[in-house]
């Protein structure tokens, strides 16, 4: 029932879940995990947190109809949630995205998306609303990686 599109977006969100939750393992421990330094505000563990509830609520709730409540304040306000807590939501948060995106036709991509969107975004179409949530994952996720090489291993990453 998918379409090209839609499995192009699952690829690429897939992929990049996958290396958000290879980030996530990567830190030596939870607690480093949510360590920030000098400029940077939000933990390697709050950006993964925002990332599975931003994705939840977009794709899993609202175009899936999965019944995912979000709760934004939350995940910027959570801390310390373990690693193997973090991973199992990412784990559930692909779930998510995958089947849902197995069943969008292309009709469906081309109609207004249906949930409340940023300003910018007022009316955007579905595979619009599709394309930015994957900029946002892959921001985010260099986020991440950033974080991870400078606070953790205190490499600098080659410009």
């Amino acid at each position: 029932m998918s379409t090209a599109f839609a499995d192009d977006f699952a690829r690429i969100l897939g992929r990049d879940l996958d290396a958000l939750a290879g980030q996530v393992g990567s830190y030596p421990d939870d607690e480093s995990l949510w360590r920030t330094g000098g400029t940077t505000r939000n933990s390697a563990g709050t950006l993964a947190v925002h990332l599975v509830g931003n994705l939840e609520h977009f794709v899993g709730a609202v175009l899936g109809g999965n019944g995912y409540v979000r709760n934004r304040e939350r995940e910027f306000a959570e801390r310390d949630v373990p690693r193997a807590e973090i991973l199992r939501r990412i784990a559930h948060c692909q779930e998510a995205v995958l089947s849902t995106l197995a069943g969008i036709t292309d009709a469906e991509l081309g109609r207004p998306f249906p949930g409340r969107t940023p300003p910018a975004l007022e009316g955007a179409s579905t595979h619009l609303f599709l394309l930015h949530l994957t900029g946002h994952l892959s921001w985010h996720l260099g986020q991440v990686d950033y974080h991870r090489r400078l606070l953790i291993e205190g490499t600098q990453p080659a410009r």
